[in-house]
């Protein structure tokens, strides 16, 4: 397998921004043009005020059609802004344009926050008659959505507030930003002979994987104790968040700051405690497999910077960009020649990807776009098995994105979060197996074994800890409770030495490390992770058996129903802990096969 990396992007690895707005000055334009709509406070939409709870069917399907083609057009200025930002965060020209971007969406959102008020102002039954009516058949699926959440909508003025408040709740998940992928040096880390390494975001996750203990070690060590150099300024930004999270909850009336994040899907509270709940009932999985490592690698000690190394020595799988394009394409192929087709020219012809790591990047990965753009994602690329999972990973998502978009209008073709980490975790199974079944020699075979099972530890495990840490931090603030930095330190080592077991030394450095976790300034996030493997799992074997007629249906479906259905109708039932269950007996069945390998 091609060896590369670290080099610089040719045109062709870098994003097809010019595909979306030619230029950065016809985006200005745009957005000088929008803002005038904004200044006027969205004239067209005010003359609706007043007139949609003894309107017409026809009236308000007018105005939701408005509505809806001004969040358009202001998703796809915000979309473009935040890509070019992200290509250099530290580029105050693009840092502005975010940043009028994100107050332009602010702005919108004040505008139009009398709307689902004004509408949740006629009577329920008259509603329900409303959804059956043919004028509006294109917005049932809205309409029920907003009956559903009748209870926590508050009058036009209120709503208005809160709006105008947005901008300034997203202060702690900037200011992290701000601080984690601008502001932070990292120290220069050394190996057991004494050579330097460069130390960032993007090359941690190798360097936890090198062979050389000394490196592994320093690299882990020099990572959090720059985190902890600020940990009262990351302590009160956590908090922050969690504040915003309960001013949420107790403005809209929840009951708890997870039902606040949870119910608006209508995913039930117990899929996530059951998930917490399973898992533990099922943790010495998990806890025999860190035995086995600190087995196999000779080790009087375990600690975490011991957990991502290859459990073999002398494979060094590295992987070109192309070459991962190509593995990526072929690992699909159950989905059909039609999804591969389309994957393919988006990956290595469309320039949906930002390949490589360059000064100033975000740091991580994501797939991101709009209904009026591809599907675009970005890489911190090191040519490692890691980056060509991330890419198999993201790819899912922009086939998911690009299929519901295909196939919904634009205000059903958004998917919540909790089924995108399906389409993305289901390409990854595929890819891993694929590459499973093209190894080459014992050697290889373990390597992927191994990495297979460190995926579902990272995927599952470490998500569903990170769930509960969540969990259990916003409980304590809902009890009037400060979040402290010792508390919060102490929270967090408990729970890695209850999910890795005895064998786990928990060193001080450990107990920072959720200083560093971008996903805890998201609103119950991580856990999606979780059931996202589960239910992929569980859908890869279906499609084995059933065809991928039902999978497809369930990519294109979008946000055109709820998440729970619309994985029920896929094949799989997240209300039952079935998914979950299977997922640990998957992994408990991949660690004893290492096992038995390599022992």
């Amino acid at each position: 397998m091609a060896e590369t990396i670290n080099k610089k992007a040719s045109k062709k690895e870098t994003w097809n921004l010019e595909a979306f707005f030619p230029t950065l000055e016809e985006w200005e334009r745009k957005i000088d043009s929008t803002h005038l709509k904004a200044k006027s406070g969205w004239d067209q939409l005010q003359g609706y005020k007043g007139k949609i709870a003894t309107g017409t069917p026809a009236l308000l399907k007018e105005l939701l059609q408005n509505y809806f083609a001004s969040s358009r057009d202001i998703e796809k200025i915000y979309t473009y802004a935040h890509l070019k930002h992200d290509e250099n965060i530290t580029d105050d020209l693009f840092k502005s344009g975010f940043e009028r971007s994100v107050a332009l969406y602010q702005m919108f959102s004040s505008a139009a926050s009398w709307i689902e008020p004004e509408i949740l102002q006629i009577p329920t039954e008259k509603l329900e008659k409303l959804m059956k009516d043919p004028e509006l058949s294109e917005y049932k699926f809205y309409l029920r959505c907003l009956i559903d959440q009748k209870e926590h909508v508050l009058d036009g003025d209120k709503e208005q507030i809160l709006s105008l408040m947005s901008q300034t709740q997203r202060t702690p998940q900037v200011a992290f930003s701000a601080l984690s992928n601008a502001d932070l040096r990292f120290p220069k880390v050394k190996d057991s002979e004494g050579v330097e390494h460069e130390l960032t975001h993007g090359t941690y996750s190798v360097l936890m994987k090198s062979y050389d203990r000394t490196l592994r070690e320093n690299a882990f060590k020099g990572m959090h104790a720059t985190f902890q150099n600020f940990e009262n300024t990351l302590t009160a930004l956590v908090a922050g968040q969690v504040q915003n999270h309960l001013f949420t909850m107790k403005v809209r009336g929840y009951s708890t700051c997870v039902e606040a994040a949870l119910k608006r899907y209508q995913i039930p509270i117990e899929v996530y405690k059951n998930l917490i709940a399973t898992t533990r009932k099922r943790i010495e999985a998990l806890h025999r497999y860190v035995r086995l490592r600190k087995k196999v690698l000779g080790l009087d000690q375990i600690h975490f910077w011991d957990l991502s190394v290859p459990m073999v020595k002398d494979i060094d799988m590295k992987f070109s960009y192309e070459n991962a394009c190509d593995i990526t394409i072929n690992s699909v192929a159950l989905l059909g020649k039609e999804y591969q087709e389309i994957l393919r020219k988006g990956i290595t012809e469309d320039r949906w990807v930002d390949v490589y790591e360059s000064k100033g990047k975000r740091s991580g990965a994501y797939s991101s776009g709009c209904y009026d753009s591809m599907p675009y994602i970005l890489l911190n690329y090191q040519g490692r098995l890691n980056d060509l999972m991330t890419l198999s990973h993201e790819a899912g998502h922009s086939m998911n994105t690009l299929l519901s978009n295909r196939k919904q209008a634009y205000h059903e073709a958004s998917y919540p979060i909790f089924v995108a980490e399906v389409a993305s975790t289901f390409h990854e199974q595929l890819t891993a197996e694929y590459l499973m079944d093209h190894a080459k020699t014992k050697q290889e075979r373990i390597y992927l074994l191994n990495q297979e099972i460190d995926s579902i530890r990272g995927t599952f495990f470490r998500q569903t800890m990170f769930a509960e840490f969540e969990l259990k931090i916003h409980e304590i603030v809902e009890q009037d409770q400060p979040l402290t930095k010792e508390l919060l330190k102490k929270i967090y080592a408990d729970l890695n030495r209850d999910y890795f077991g005895p064998d786990l030394v928990i060193d001080p450095e450990l107990s920072v490390e959720f200083m560093r976790v971008p996903h805890f300034y998201y609103n119950f996030y991580v856990y999606q992770y979780a059931t996202g493997i589960a239910a992929a799992r569980a859908l890869v074997e279906d499609v084995k058996t059933r065809g991928n007629k039902d999978y497809l249906n369930f990519l294109a479906s979008g946000g055109s129903d709820y998440p729970i259905p619309t994985l029920k109708r896929a094949g799989v039932d997240m209300k039952s802990p079935v998914a979950i269950e299977s997922l640990i007996t998957h992994f408990e069945d991949l660690v004893k096969k290492l096992e038995k390998e390599i022992v």
